[in-house]
């Protein structure tokens, strides 16, 4: 039988109270998986695992037993990059099925505001002009989706469900494709599904290979005109490009939700660009109550000797 003897973790997290998020939640579920604010921990080496978000440069050093690093978010590539973290520590992530219903909402509502042209509308109202616009079938419009985990699944399904003709790229084939999509894999894959595109959403992870990915080259391949929703990684976009295209016309606009550097400065030129909608990286997030349970089944999976459910492929890098 697995020990059930309690597994002790820590906090981590320099922009962000974790236990006033998830510390209740956590406590209901047991007293066998015990978090602890780092000045609570009496004795570094019998920490176990870590909870962690935005973990500053020296946060893993006292912990010499650390067996795991869990990410309260979906992406990890924080984790994946940081210098202090150990190659023998494994990496886990949450996966919130709600996270991924978050995402595809705003994905698609953001497609809709675009071509269904809802800011016009706005603008119209606030002269009192009734202005009824335009429409195509919305089979008419391209869009690609760069990115087919759990949340480009979600936002791929929502946006074939609308009508819109998606093609996806994607790192290998679908087990259950959405009929309808196409699906395009391999090296050529991210160029070759914006081709024509008339919008481009990125929900890739981030990796060497992805990061730069929204960059003047594939920008060209899109139609003159288009739109970008940008809820990947701040990383993926080469900023100086994405205005040269906005300058040039060959993007319309782009709804950018992360950023290389966050909180996006108050004082940053993109807050007075007209042709930006930029949130606070709100795309979607991860219910406590949802990341209580995966921490506290995982930290018991590593206590246990398991397999991690939620362990993300360090060479891979999700």
């Amino acid at each position: 039988m697995p020990s059930q003897a309690p597994i002790l973790g820590v906090y981590l997290s320099e922009s962000l109270d974790l236990d006033s998020v998830y510390g209740e939640a956590l406590r209901q579920l047991g007293d066998d998986v015990v978090l602890r604010h780092p000045h609570e921990i009496e004795d570094p080496s019998e920490v176990r695992f870590a909870i962690c978000w935005q973990p500053g440069e020296d946060a893993f050093a006292p912990y010499p037993n650390l067996r795991l690093a869990m990410s309260i978010a979906a992406g990890v590539d924080a984790l994946m990059s940081h210098p202090g973290l150990s190659a023998e520590v494994q990496v886990a992530r949450v996966r919130d099925p709600h996270q991924a219903y978050l995402m595809a909402g705003f994905a698609a509502h953001e497609v809709l505001h675009r071509e269904r042209e809802f800011a016009v509308m706005a603008d119209n109202a606030t002269r009192g002009e009734w202005q009824p616009l335009a429409m195509r079938a919305p089979e008419k419009a391209q869009v690609a989706v760069l990115g087919h985990g759990s949340m480009g699944r979600a936002v791929v399904s929502s946006l074939s469900t609308l009508g819109f003709s998606v093609t996806v790229a994607c790192r290998s084939e679908p087990a259950a494709p959405v009929p309808g999509v196409r699906y395009l894999t391999g090296d050529a894959a991210v160029m070759a599904a914006a081709d024509g595109a008339d919008y481009l959403i990125n929900i890739l992870p981030l990796t060497p290979v992805t990061e730069n990915v929204l960059n003047a080259a594939l920008f060209a391949r899109l139609r003159r005109g288009a739109w970008l929703v940008q809820i990947g990684r701040g990383e993926h976009l080469v900023e100086a490009d994405l205005e040269a295209a906005l300058d040039a016309g060959q993007l319309a606009g782009a709804t950018l939700d992360v950023f290389r550097e966050e909180p996006l400065a108050p004082t940053h030129r993109w807050w007075q660009d007209a042709r930006l909608r930029i949130t606070p990286h709100v795309a979607s997030d991860s219910l406590p109550e949802v990341v209580a349970e995966q921490v506290v089944a995982t930290a018991r999976e590593l206590r246990d000797g398991l397999p991690l459910m939620l362990g993300v492929d360090r060479q891979r890098g999700y």
